[in-house]
């Protein structure tokens, strides 16, 4: 072998454990056999759309057994998946294939007519493979998804290039550069990172003795895994690379919104283990469902959540219901796994945004000197190990973000922290104008861009305002024309045609002037200040 890859790492755990659960969504449920072959099927129809190695295959799909199925079949081809927010609308699509260079792209039937009008400005895509959801005939120019995943058997598929620890996934992120940008993961890189934090043998081992890693590591059915947040973010895609490769089974949520009797009925009769989660904008309406309802969560071990604000009053709450489990949340991004994490138990509080350092954790000043514990200097997190190789098709970013220190490699992707006495930090934030909203990155840019167009609107302003449901509320900032009659409802509609709805303020507020300096830059810091203070004068 090659390197790790986790195409082999599945099939041997088909071989070994070829009847136990692998995925299941509502009565739909594959064993590990069942996983291989369909995966088998899938790469065989990617290859002889003609596809080469390491051509990207775009996942424009909603939570299901499709997903990973997907995955595995890519990686079985030597091909690199490439995540698709579900949510984007025509102009952010094509941007996004088009930089991701995709020759395949799944999707579920419901967005059919969405993809339909721009396949013409797409033209390096060969195969698009329709996933039936109930929402249309197939269309004449895809292939049933189905078709393809049912001709597979237990025989191997793989590609004339074979495989490789260098054979990648592409994770993209909205990130703090106005479009999205594709994060390079070797795979070899992710199995090191993410599983060898848990089993050192990952990290460790000969290549040559990779196989038997896997065969001591997996004595049979794993732990059931449940992404209650999208597969098509990293939080809740690398957890359950995670639950896979130790034989586990991951349970999917039929409901394509957020229904917490769903969810906690799920993890009830499917004796689910572990969930992945995206901070209170998940855990306070569960909070509410325990406390309304009977459910039983006893099953669960840990909830892992990552990339937004987690308050430890809602970690304790949900430990009320189930103090033998404990709740980790994780300072990751995705171009930066393992910068810290905060654990939380029924027997242990810590404070919200302060986390442990992993153990390839610095903070390094804005001057180039790592800060000192407990010396109050702020610097921006930085963490090396095994750690991305770049952003696809942008070598200046990669060069700002992946930087050497002290001759090793770090990656740096823009937050900023203190280090206190015991080594903890401190998470201050981006150092940006990036708004996190539920989870999502948001540009503000981006939405001044469209907000601009709205008649009436001499100039505006995006900002995040502190909002205890999303973490931070996008808030416009505008300034009229003389005597024009700015319409809130209307203008939150525009937005919310031009792009992606989380893109959209959730309020509308108006300035007599934006106050641009000379140089047209805004002072964010300001306008973000007035626009909290509206807002918590009208709440």
């Amino acid at each position: 072998m090659a390197g790790w890859n986790f195409a082999d790492i599945w099939g041997v755990i088909a071989e070994l454990i070829p009847d136990a659960q692998a995925q299941v969504q509502g009565d739909r449920r594959y064993t590990w056999r069942q996983f291989n072959q369909r995966a088998n099927g899938l790469a065989a129809t990617m290859l002889e759309a003609g596809c080469q190695e390491q051509d990207k295959v775009a996942q424009y799909l909603y939570n299901g057994p499709e997903y990973l199925e997907s995955m595995f079949g890519a990686f079985k081809a030597g091909l690199a998946p490439v995540n698709t927010n579900y949510r984007y609308l025509e102009d952010e699509l094509i941007y996004l294939w088009d930089n991701a260079d995709a020759a395949v792209v799944v999707f579920h039937g419901t967005f059919t007519e969405r993809i339909d009008p721009i396949r013409d400005r797409l033209p390096k895509v060969r195969l698009w493979l329709w996933v039936d959801d109930g929402a249309g005939p197939c269309p004449d120019w895809a292939t049933p998804y189905e078709e393809a995943a049912a001709r597979g058997t237990d025989e191997d598929v793989q590609g004339p290039w074979g495989r490789s620890g260098d054979h990648l996934n592409l994770l993209y992120t909205g990130g703090t550069t106005g479009m999205p940008k594709g994060v390079m993961w070797r795979q070899e890189d992710l199995v090191r990172n993410l599983l060898g934090s848990l089993n050192p043998a990952y990290r460790e081992q000969d290549p040559d003795e990779q196989l038997t890693v896997v065969r001591e590591a997996v004595t049979g059915p794993g732990l059931i895994g449940l992404p209650a947040c999208p597969l098509m973010h990293g939080t809740g895609c690398f957890t359950q690379l995670i639950v896979l490769s130790g034989g586990g089974s991951v349970v999917t949520l039929r409901s394509r919104n957020l229904d917490i009797d769903e969810l906690l009925s799920t993890i009830e009769r499917e004796g689910v283990n572990t969930m992945a989660i995206v901070g209170d904008a998940f855990a306070k309406p569960m909070l509410r469902g325990l406390e309304e309802g009977s459910y039983d969560i006893s099953s669960l071990m840990v909830i892992s959540s990552s990339g937004v604000m987690f308050s430890e009053e809602s970690k304790q709450g949900l430990l009320r219901h189930n103090p033998n489990m404990m709740i980790l949340d994780a300072f990751s991004s995705s171009e930066a796994l393992g910068m810290g994490q905060s654990v939380s138990t029924a027997a242990g509080t810590s404070n919200t945004a302060k986390f442990m350092a992993g153990e390839h954790t610095k903070v390094i000043t804005d001057d180039g000197r790592e800060v000192q514990p407990g010396s109050g200097e702020t610097g921006r997190v930085a963490v090396g190990g095994w750690q991305p190789i770049g952003y696809y098709k942008d070598p200046e970013k990669s060069a700002a973000t992946f930087i050497t220190f002290e001759g090793k490699r770090y990656s740096v992707p823009g937050d900023y922290a203190t280090v206190e006495a015991d080594g903890s930090i401190t998470l201050l934030g981006r150092g940006s104008v990036c708004i996190n909203t539920g989870g999502e990155k948001v540009y503000p840019e981006e939405v001044e861009e469209v907000l601009k167009t709205f008649e009436g609107v001499r100039d505006a302003v995006a900002v995040g305002v502190p909002d205890e449901k999303f973490g931070e509320a996008i808030t416009a900032v505008v300034e009229p024309e003389p005597g024009a009659d700015i319409d809130e409802g209307a203008v939150i509609a525009h937005v919310k045609g031009k792009l992606a709805a989380y893109k959209a303020p959730k309020r509308v507020l108006v300035i007599d002037t934006i106050g641009r300096a000379p140089n047209g830059k805004v002072d964010y810091k300001r306008l973000k200040g007035w626009a909290t203070e509206q807002v918590g004068a009208a709440g």
